[in-house]
């Protein structure tokens, strides 16, 4: 069933170059506000750091993130022509074609340059998106949309109508009846008013196909903690709450390695959630969206089959 991730993944490619917009398939759809997580989510499951950083809205395009798993000694998938051979992760953009890219702070300048192609560098967004494929043994086959984040008051050059700009992008995404909404929420703020799950439940209001991600569990106030958040006790959420350590802003000034807040969430989770600490961080994050993922496609394939012959 994993097999079916690569071929809905070059679908996709070929919907997107032929530009045809109505085949809606499969695919999960990162949403959250502004400074909530979402870039370090994306980061630590892809194991790199390669999404641009900044104040303000960063991510002014959709980012289609394709990652495909490659063994390290699997050679079927690698090609000599193209260089990568002898790699064990790389990135390719479907506006560059066949272009190999092999360090990732190439990959995040060529973001940038063909964000600001389209939206210029006045900090507006674009509906058109970037489609990016990472090639590493340190992922599980997954497909990622990730959005820009959610805000409420344009900032500097920011066009005055940029809410409701980000507002109908998102929707334009998760209003497709097979997309499974990740909704990125900070633990220090009230779960309650969660901006990316009150946008979730306008378009899937059983919360059927949305799965939450609850961030920054280090930065809670002294004397508080998330047990009934991840435990479903404040807002239920169907496909489950997971909760991750990510690394903050100060640790990406330090060049903190993805690596190293990897082990240091295993340890945070199990020193603070020890009850809880299988069921969350962001390796446990990465494995339940392919799981989910896979059964999304299969159940989607099995509803065009029953439609078809019945």
């Amino acid at each position: 069933m994993e097999s079916l991730i690569p071929i809905i993944n070059k679908l996709q490619d070929v919907f997107n170059t032929i530009g045809a917009e109505s085949i809606q398939l499969p695919q999960i759809v990162v949403v959250g506000t502004q400074s909530s997580g979402k870039s370090s989510v994306l980061e630590s499951i892809v194991g790199r750091d390669f999404l641009p950083r900044g104040a303000g809205i960063v991510t002014r395009r959709p980012l289609v993130l394709q990652l495909q798993f490659v063994d390290k000694d699997d050679k079927s998938i690698r090609d000599v022509s193209e260089g990568t051979m002898n790699l064990d992760e790389w990135a390719k953009f479907l506006h560059t074609k066949n272009k190999v890219y092999a360090d990732f702070e190439d990959v995040r300048r060529e973001i940038e340059a063909e964000t600001e192609r389209i939206t210029g560098n006045n900090k507006g967004i674009s509906p058109e998106p970037i489609n990016l494929k990472i090639y590493s043994y340190r992922v599980v086959n997954l497909t990622l949309v990730d959005l820009p984040g959610i805000t409420k008051i344009p900032v500097g050059d920011q066009p005055l109508d940029i809410e409701q700009q980000t507002r109908e992008m998102i929707l334009s995404y998760i209003s497709n009846p097979n997309s499974i909404i990740l909704a990125v929420t900070p633990a220090n703020t009230d779960f309650a008013t969660s901006e990316a799950l009150k946008i979730a439940r306008e378009v899937d209001k059983d919360g059927r196909r949305t799965l939450s991600v609850v961030t920054k569990l280090d930065l809670m106030d002294a004397g508080t903690d998330a047990i009934d958040v991840l435990c479903g006790r404040i807002i239920p959420v169907k496909l489950g709450i997971i909760g991750c350590v990510c690394r903050s802003q100060q640790d990406i000034i330090n060049k903190k390695s993805i690596e190293d807040a990897l082990k240091d969430e295993v340890i945070f989770l199990q020193r603070k959630y020890p009850s809880l600490a299988n069921r969350n961080g962001t390796t446990y994050l990465a494995k339940t969206l392919n799981r989910v993922g896979i059964f999304y496609i299969f159940l989607k394939i099995l509803l065009n089959y029953l439609f078809f012959y019945l």
